[in-house]
């Protein structure tokens, strides 16, 4: 099993930027795919970005250019640069984490809420 811990979360202004960080513990050896999902109230859940292997494959088209995926250099902990937000990245986002490159994701975080205002 793979437990996962999201932070970093907060009320920000337009144009102001947050780092959301996702812990992993347990079994995080077999993990090949890491990525950030976001939920916004009344919508579905969103892919946002996508690390597989070492290195990102995936940006949704609305956060490129603005927002960065990482992980530290075990892959157990990956994070999610975001700058020039803006309200419509109004959301919870989620860490999930796989053992394969396609598929359903196993195991996810709590959330952490962001909320950026006008």
């Amino acid at each position: 099993q793979v437990q996962l811990a999201e932070s970093g979360g907060g009320l920000v202004q337009a144009g102001g930027s947050l780092r959301l960080s996702c812990a992993a513990s347990g079994r995080t050896g077999s993990i090949y795919s890491r990525a950030w999902f976001r939920q916004a109230p009344g919508k579905e859940r969103e892919l946002v970005a996508r690390i597989n292997g070492g290195g990102v494959t995936y940006y949704a088209d609305s956060v490129k250019g603005r927002f960065a995926a990482s992980s530290d250099n075990v892959q157990s902990t990956v994070y999610l640069q975001m700058n020039s937000l803006k309200p419509e990245d109004t959301a919870v986002y989620y860490c999930a984490f796989r053992n394969w490159d396609v598929g359903e994701y196993d195991y996810w975080g709590q959330g952490t809420q962001v909320t950026v205002s006008s």
